[in-house]
């Protein structure tokens, strides 16, 4: 049997849309030969759909648009369809709703798989809103037995994992049973997996291992684009009985790709799984491209220092958007050096960008006139410091405002992390584009933007970064080096780790690891305020890092 797998790009709750492009593709799929598309985990909704959930309205329109692809089934030319959806649940008590993959052909919903472990920690919360599946089945079709399962169903193998979440394992039970006498001949699941790097290894080797340990070709189908924070890569694949890569999709756009079953190819597939900063610059442009496009806009505007992470923003920017869709501002006041505003007009001008300098100094002094009679008698210090930046964020969403451009923010995971970033200053904004890279990953990316021509002037990588907020400034004066800073930042932020534990493995004193650790905490109050962060690493700023403000965290 040829079997397609269909990666597309949903926007949740376009059901009109989202339903017209699963059909197109179908049709596209069966005039290759396809006999079985496989459509991504809620392909018909779009992933996560959230407390849209709890719309009746919603669930209903969710069933109308599967009975529109059950129907169009019924058509000569339509191959089968398995696609993820929403259906409500029967059972009570319990919750509203089911997340399912549903095998349509002849004109009709003919089997409906629900899925039975439903995540629930980092940017996952699946049990807040779906019944989850007591039990499973196999399904014929054509001369296949499907074992057909739903994204994290997979994620719980016990030959693939040392330590698992759950106690049950669902494709365990669906390779291990039979339908008829018969035992499945492929398996196929259905996928919405975030991406973060180094995570299209993991699903390879996961997958693969299932094939290899129950001798069955397997195939995963995910979804691609940006929704909020989360950016899906798809990277769909299929392997062989022994677990070998034969097939795949490219990553971080739509793809349809095609495998038959009865004739498995005996060489592996080319196409490697996209990593390191590649992976990264493809993620975040197509995570600011749909943020975009989703939220109904078309252009941005961001402020342009100077500095690196700038830069970094608006090269991505323009590689989503194209130059004519990006506007770039400069606003130097009394700190800022001739060199910053030269590199910024030199990046606008290697981009295409229209370029234009607002200067703040005025500004900032007509502000610190009103504030003399309270500010009477003590030091320039941050509250100083902190007036610039709020000034230039109040230009930024002021543009914004006058011209219907959504603001993007340019401050990186390492500034995030120690609150090195001001409320209401430079965190404005409607999308944090680098939110979730270190800072030595910031430089990475640069280097990547300039692998072809200079983009991001050399000036701007080599020169100590800088705020520019008073005399001289430098990070560092604040701040140890950033390749000393990211991987204790790294260590705790994202794994957890004590800060004896950071101390002992990176060889750092422990008074300046418990420092760094407490400005950690005491910066969380900024970070729930910030623009939402697209999301590359494992464990990013946002839903899947939550903690309370109001707690003592550390002795």
């Amino acid at each position: 049997m040829k079997i397609a797998l269909a990666q597309l790009n949903p926007t949740v709750g376009d059901f009109a849309r989202n339903t017209k492009h699963i059909l197109a593709t179908a049709q596209r799929a069966a005039s290759l030969g396809a006999e079985l598309v496989v459509f991504p985990e809620l392909a018909i909704p779009g992933y996560p759909p959230q407390d849209l959930i709890e719309d009746d309205n919603f669930l209903d329109r969710a069933e109308a648009a599967l009975q529109e692809v059950a129907a169009a089934t019924g058509q000569s030319d339509m191959p089968g369809i398995l696609c993820g959806t929403i259906r409500r649940s029967e059972l009570r008590p319990g919750k509203r709703a089911r997340n399912v993959a549903a095998l349509c052909f002849d004109g009709a919903v003919k089997f409906v798989q629900t899925k039975m472990l439903l995540p629930f920690y980092d940017v996952f919360d699946e049990q807040r809103y779906f019944q989850p599946a007591t039990s499973q089945s196999l399904v014929a079709f054509g001369d296949q037995v499907l074992a057909i399962s739903i994204c994290e169903d997979a994620w719980n193998d016990k030959g693939f994992w040392p330590e698992r979440l759950y106690e049950n394992d669902p494709v365990e039970r669906l390779m291990t049973c039979t339908l008829a006498g018969r035992k499945p001949t492929v398996m196929l699941n259905l996928s919405a997996s975030p991406y973060w790097e180094g995570k299209q290894a993991v699903r390879r080797r996961m997958i693969g291992a299932i094939a290899k340990r129950h001798a069955v070709p397997a195939a995963m189908v995910g979804q691609v684009g940006g929704n909020d924070s989360l950016i899906f890569d798809g990277a769909s694949f299929a392997v062989d009985t022994h677990g070998e890569t034969i097939l795949a999709a490219k990553s971080f756009e739509e793809d349809l790709v095609l495998f038959d079953t009865a004739n498995l190819p005996s060489s592996g597939a080319t196409a490697l799984p996209q990593d390191g900063p590649e992976a990264a610059w493809n993620a975040l442009v197509l995570g600011v491209r749909d943020y975009v496009r989703k939220c109904r806009f078309s252009k941005v505007l961001l402020g342009l220092s100077g500095g690196i992470d700038s830069a970094v923003v608006a090269a991505i920017a323009v590689d989503a958007l194209g130059a004519e869709n990006v506007l770039g501002i400069g606003m130097p006041s009394e700190f800022s050096s001739t060199g910053s505003v030269d590199d910024a007009r030199e990046l606008a001008q290697n981009l295409g960008i229209r370029f234009e300098v607002v200067a703040i100094r005025d500004t900032v002094d007509a502000m610190a006139r009103s504030l003399n009679p309270l500010f009477a008698g003590t030091p320039f210090g941050l509250a100083e410091e902190n007036m610039q930046a709020r000034i230039r964020g109040t230009l930024l969403m002021s543009l914004s405002n006058k011209f219907g451009h959504l603001v993007l923010t340019t401050g990186n995971k390492s500034e995030m992390s120690v609150g090195y970033c001001t409320l209401y200053g430079d965190m404005v904004g409607a999308l944090a584009v680098i939110g979730d890279v270190w800072k030595t990953r910031v430089y990475e990316l640069a280097r990547y933007a300039n692998r072809e021509r200079e983009v991001i002037p050399e000036s701007t990588i080599s020169k100590p970064p800088s705020a520019e907020l008073r005399p001289d400034q430098k990070d560092t004066d604040s701040l140890p080096p950033y390749e000393v800073l990211d991987p204790i930042l790294k260590a705790y932020v994202e794994r957890y780790e004590s800060a004896e534990q950071i101390a002992e493995s990176l060889g750092v004193e422990l008074e300046r690891v418990d420092h760094l650790l407490r400005l950690v905490e005491r910066s969380e109050y900024k970070r729930q305020q910030a623009a939402p962060v697209l999301k590359v690493t494992a464990k990013s700023f946002g839903t899947g890092r939550r903690f309370p403000l109001a707690a003592k965290v550390r002795p």
